[in-house]
């Protein structure tokens, strides 16, 4: 199973996602993928196996991700102060995998209904739905 996490601008979501996703299910191979270096720096120092950076690596990484984990706004053309490009939303958005978004409402985006809660609660509760999705496709092979 291809898990691909996004992050930008200096990376702490990503990392914290990485180290959470080690932590809680050690065998998995994890893509991270910054939109800019030090991003992607933070999160290769957290323990992802393969990192990129750019918009390339974003396009190429979603084409046969099956799971995709990051901030809300990597969904949203100009996003995370403008690192998040028209081709990055689009690939993202188009790809059959299952994306899993964290509330962050650093980019002008509310997601109403939703709890304010840390992001550290979010991130706790991405790792439960990405064992969930693991667990299920287990089941069916």
């Amino acid at each position: 199973m291809k898990i691909v996490v996004i992050d930008g601008q200096g990376g702490s979501l990503g990392k914290t996602i990485v180290n959470q996703l080690k932590k809680n299910i050690p065998d998995l191979k994890l893509y991270a993928i910054g939109t800019n270096s030090i991003a992607t720096l933070a999160m290769r120092k957290a323990g992802a196996d393969y990192c990129a950076s750019g918009e390339n690596p974003v396009i190429v990484a979603c084409q046969d991700a099956d799971i995709i984990i990051g901030p809300l706004g990597i969904i949203a053309a100009d996003s995370l102060m403008g690192e998040i490009t028209f081709a990055m939303a689009m690939a993202i958005g188009k790809s059959k995998a299952h994306k899993i978004l964290i509330p962050v409402s650093k980019c002008r985006i509310t997601v109403t209904g939703v709890q304010d809660l840390p992001y550290n609660n979010y991130i706790d509760i991405a790792i439960a739905s990405i064992k969930k999705i693991l667990e299920e496709a287990d089941k069916s092979d």
